[in-house]
């Protein structure tokens, strides 16, 4: 029987681990350690992408956690034009960094991407007009075709896919009107419907709607910490998924 075993996932989004920020979610790690398989980090681990930003996070991963750790960076860790030096932080510390890249833990597939913005639905900006608009578009299809690939490379029954912007509007409902096209984008709920994801997580909005779904019914999770804690500043600020 494959699979027999449920995994319990967590997942939180928008640390914005800055350069004081040693401990602070040091208590999140402990509990997540205790009821969960695996922890899913999806985007800004750090506030202004800065590589000495990230390694504080990475000693509070190594100190607290005891469970494996998957990650996408968000536009925070692209801030100082670094990125890459932040993902190495993480992969130093054990944090599997998905980019395009799909793993398995315990028979469930995870894919992650980034993600982009440029709005949903009908009102989602196509690339018309001047060049700067086409490569704003050109980015959010890219990384919908990354996590396409991502998909494509998994052969399990069961995906998650984590990303850091939004793949459909109502868990960005909640934030000002005039900013849902830097939020998120449809072009990213595209490839979840066609490879019948189990469950989507992502950040981002921090002052967004914790859950809703996708045109097919896949189960998508706004995990951003701020917006956690805001709904119940009592518990630590992460979500709990099985599989």
């Amino acid at each position: 029987m494959a699979n027999a075993k449920k995994l319990r996932i967590a997942a939180t989004a928008d640390l914005h681990y800055g350069k004081h920020s040693q401990g602070k979610m040091q208590d999140l790690f402990a509990q997540v350690s205790r009821e969960a398989d695996v922890l899913l980090i999806c985007g800004d681990l750090t506030d202004y992408g800065l590589p000495e930003e990230a390694e504080l996070l990475a000693a509070d991963l190594r100190l607290h956690l005891r469970i494996p750790v998957l990650a996408v960076l968000g536009n925070h860790d692209s801030e100082s034009g670094q990125p890459e030096a932040v993902r190495k932080v993480m992969e130093d510390a054990g944090v599997t960094m998905l980019n395009g890249e799909a793993t398995e833990v315990q028979g469930i597939g995870f894919a992650g991407v980034c993600g982009f913005g440029g709005g949903f639905g009908r009102r989602m900006l196509n690339a018309w007009g001047e060049p700067l608009i086409k490569a704003f578009v050109q980015e959010a299809i890219d990384q919908a075709l990354r996590l396409e690939q991502a998909l494509t490379q998994l052969q399990t029954e069961q995906r998650i896919v984590l990303m850091h912007y939004a793949p459909i509007r109502s868990t960005v409902e909640g934030e000002a009107p005039e900013i849902f096209p830097f939020l998120g984008s449809t072009r990213l709920e595209e490839p979840v419907n066609r490879f019948r994801v189990s469950a989507v997580f992502h950040g981002h909005a921090h002052n967004g709607t914790a859950e809703g779904a996708s045109a097919t019914q896949v189960p998508v999770f706004n995990v951003s910490a701020p917006l956690l804690q805001k709904h119940a500043p009592d518990k630590q600020p992460f979500r709990t998924f099985e599989l």
